[in-house]
Formats: structure tokens, C-alpha cells, sequence
């Protein structure tokens, strides 16, 4: 079962990015975000309506928190995706950069949740930016004609995501996943519907095209992704699942190259296995420091 999450993890995050990438074909980010977290958060907030028990015991401080994790995690971190995306960022590349995040996260894993990483997990962690790095250097040489400030965008969504999985790792309230959800998406809708009222760009493209990109978006990435990241994250801590992200940078790159044409030669594909190899040191770190069961 662990496998079989991590593996749909892996496929729904990476989505976002192809996601992005057939969106951003008909309309600005803003425009994309909206409509994707909008009609979203009106049926959550309905289905919370009816199902009022799973929010009992909710305070209004923890709500407030859910929200802060959600504008970090959500609206942060996917507008400077979208942005650099639609500025001819490759969603490869986009991925690539974002592939920095587990070692950020590994590193201030120890001193502030006192989850202190082990010599092999280390050892996975550099591989797996090893990987990144060979991914990135190969994209940065095809070329995509963004400008070169375009590429420290995705960085500040980085930073956005590792700092809602500390806010959400250092809480000592447990909030059921589709609470959290509902909340989240609240918050996304809000803060992207009135970035696109601002800015004139609340009015969809009449294209199917758009509203299939929206479909992708919700169902595989924010359902899929998005859910499964919170889940993985509160069933195996922070390290693991942010070795897992080290597999988007190159699972998008192949998936770019196959839907887009984006480049992917022999540089990549060393990468890929390097990323690879990386995510298996760090889960047989975990699994032999796992305790044994009893013997009876």
C-alpha cells in the first residue's frame, strides 16, 4: 500500500506541471487558478455543510492555521509554478527547481522538528540533488527563451511548500484530510479570485482546451497530489516525503518530453536513474531503522 501511494503521489504532483503547462496555452495563471480552486471550494464548503461532525473540536486558531498552511502551500507555491510556466519556463525545468525542496527540508528537519536525518538518508538526499542537478543542467542547455530572472520564481514556491510542511509537521492539532482540504481550497479561491477580479482576468477563455486543463488540474493534481502529499507526509514524516519529490524532476521531464516535446536526452535519463536511486537509499534508511515486531 506505502508503494502504491507513493507511486500515485509521484504521477498526481508531476501532473500539475503538464497541467500548467495546457493551460497556460489559453490563459494567464491567475485565470487558471481561479477556475480551478473556485468551483472546488464551493462544493467542498457544501459537502462540509452536511457533514458537520469531522469539524467538531476545530478551534478558530487551528482554522486560522489551515488557512496560512494553505496560502503557503496552495496559492504561493502554485502561482509562482503557473508564473514561471507561462513566462516559458519548461515544465521540466519548473520541476527540476522545485527538486531542491527535500534537501531544504532535510536540512531543517533536525533543528526544528528534532526528526534528525541519518548518514544514509544524507547520502540519498545528495544523490538525489545530484540527479536534479543533472536534469537541470541538461534543460538550461537546450534552451527555452525565458528570461534568466524567470527561473528564480519556482524557487520562491519552494520555499512557500517547505514552509507549510513545518507549519503543518510543528501542529499539535491532528485535522481530518478533508477538512484541511476544504480550508485550503477555501483560502486558494479567495486569494486567486480576487488576484484575477484585480487584475481583469476572472473571465475564462472560450476554449474547450482551458476546461480540460481545469479538469486535469483538479482531479489529478489537487485531489491526487495535493491529497496524497498531506497523507504520505503524516504517515512516514518529512524526509520521505520530500525524497519523493526528487522523482517530479525527472517523471516530468519524460512526461514533458513525451506531451510537449520538451528535450530529454542521455543527461536526463542519468538523472532520472540517479533520482531513482536515491529514493531507494532513503527508504531502506527508514525501513532499517523501523523497529522489529515481537516475537511471540
Amino acid at each position: 500500500m506505502h508503494l502504491l501511494l507513493s507511486a500515485a503521489f509521484v504521477l498526481c504532483w508531476s501532473s500539475g506541471f503538464i497541467g500548467a503547462k495546457l493551460g497556460a496555452e489559453s490563459a494567464s495563471a491567475v485565470t487558471i487558478l481561479m477556475w480551478r480552486f473556485l468551483p472546488l471550494a464551493v462544493v467542498l464548503v457544501a459537502v462540509a455543510a452536511f457533514s458537520r461532525t469531522s469539524w467538531r473540536g476545530l478551534s478558530v486558531r487551528d482554522g486560522a492555521r489551515q488557512a496560512v498552511i494553505g496560502a503557503l502551500s496552495q496559492s504561493g507555491y502554485l502561482l509562482t509554478v503557473y508564473s514561471a510556466i507561462r513566462l516559458g519556463v519548461s515544465s521540466g525545468t519548473t520541476a527540476l527547481i522545485d527538486g531542491v525542496q527535500p534537501l531544504v527540508a532535510g536540512a531543517l528537519a533536525g533543528p526544528l522538528l528534532r526528526q534528525y536525518v541519518s548518514r544514509r538518508q544524507w547520502l540519498g538526499l545528495c544523490l538525489g540533488v545530484s540527479g536534479v542537478a543533472l536534469v537541470t543542467l541538461a534543460d538550461a542547455a537546450a534552451g527555452t527563451g525565458a528570461a534568466w530572472w524567470a527561473y528564480l520564481i519556482p524557487f520562491l514556491g519552494m520555499f512557500s511548500l517547505v514552509a507549510a510542511t513545518f507549519l503543518e509537521s510543528r501542529s499539535r492539532v491532528r485535522v481530518a484530510p478533508m477538512v484541511s482540504m476544504t480550508v485550503h481550497c477555501a483560502t486558494s479561491a479567495v486569494v486567486f479570485t480576487a488576484l484575477a477580479v484585480g487584475t481583469g482576468g476572472a473571465k475564462p477563455p472560450a476554449g474547450t482546451s482551458f476546461w480540460v486543463a481545469i479538469t486535469w488540474l483538479v482531479v489529478l493534481s489537487t485531489f491526487g497530489g495535493y491529497g496524497l502529499y498531506w497523507l504520505i507526509l503524516r504517515r512516514s514524516g518529512v524526509t520521505e516525503v520530500n525524497t519523493l519529490m526528487f522523482l517530479m524532476a525527472p517523471v516530468t521531464a519524460v512526461w514533458g518530453a513525451l506531451a510537449f516535446g520538451e528535450p530529454f536526452g542521455p543527461q536526463t535519463a542519468l538523472g532520472l536513474a540517479v533520482g531513482l536511486a536515491a529514493v531507494v537509499v532513503v527508504h531502506r534508511g527508514n525501513a532499517s531503522r523501523a523497529p522489529r515486531p515481537a516475537r511471540h
